[in-house]
């Protein structure tokens, strides 16, 4: 069988805010144009303080890595974060990658 390599080098910060949103996402998009995998998988198991502006970088870098024809998951999102997601009606669009050993 074979195995889909997924790249967990994505990662969010300890903090997305939007103090840094543009700066972290301006960082990010670079990873996903550049990463060669098949799915763009983002950890997100530092993320301890945000807002709405972390899903924002979310939406967009699932955007991006559509356009690029790959697929987009979110790895380790915190349970409140994923609240935050569902509240505002986007939960669908950053779905949960099964990490193994995470």
């Amino acid at each position: 069988m074979d195995r889909v390599k997924v790249d967990l080098g994505l990662r969010l910060p300890q903090a997305l805010t939007h103090q840094n949103a543009r700066s972290v996402l301006r960082s990010l998009v670079s990873s996903v144009r550049a990463t060669p995998e098949a799915t763009v998988v983002v950890d997100a198991r530092d993320l301890g303080q945000f807002d709405s502006s972390a899903l924002a970088v979310l939406l967009e870098l699932r955007r991006q890595a559509r356009a690029l024809n790959k697929g987009f998951a979110v790895a380790h999102l915190p349970a409140k974060a994923r609240l935050l997601a569902q509240v505002y009606g986007v939960a669908e669009l950053l779905p949960e990658h099964a990490s193994v050993g995470g």
